[in-house]
């Protein structure tokens, strides 16, 4: 079992910054892409930022210039660095990674349980 926890949400003024992050655990072999998502309230998940095992990254273009994703291998963890925050931001902000068990099983996509963000003055 992967276990994705993710902390550093919150309340922060328009112009602010947060940094998100999102530690796996359990039985991990491999990690693939991890990926931010999120969802606000009457709105379909999307995609806000993604990085590769390779480390290549990719973004949506709102997030662009604001947002940066990152990861540490050795923790297993991906952060998500979110400046110049905009109300439009507000959202609630999930973690997702592609994760192998064991050698030779394809990976599987788990999440984590969410952390709210609001932008708000």
């Amino acid at each position: 079992q992967v276990q994705l926890v993710e902390s550093g949400g919150g309340l922060v003024q328009p112009g602010g910054s947060l940094r998100l992050s999102c530690a796996a655990s359990g039985s991990i072999f491999s990690i693939g892409a991890m990926n931010w998502y999120r969802q606000a309230p009457g709105n379909q998940r999307e995609l806000v930022a993604q990085v590769t095992s390779g480390d290549i990254t990719i973004y949506v273009d709102s997030v662009k210039g604001r947002f940066t994703i990152s990861r540490d291998n050795a923790k297993n963890t991906v952060y998500l660095q979110m400046n110049s925050l905009k109300p439009e931001d507000t959202a609630v902000y999930y973690c997702n990674a592609d994760v192998s068990t064991r050698w030779g099983t394809p990976r599987s996509s788990y999440w984590g349980q969410g952390t709210q963000v609001i932008v708000s003055s």
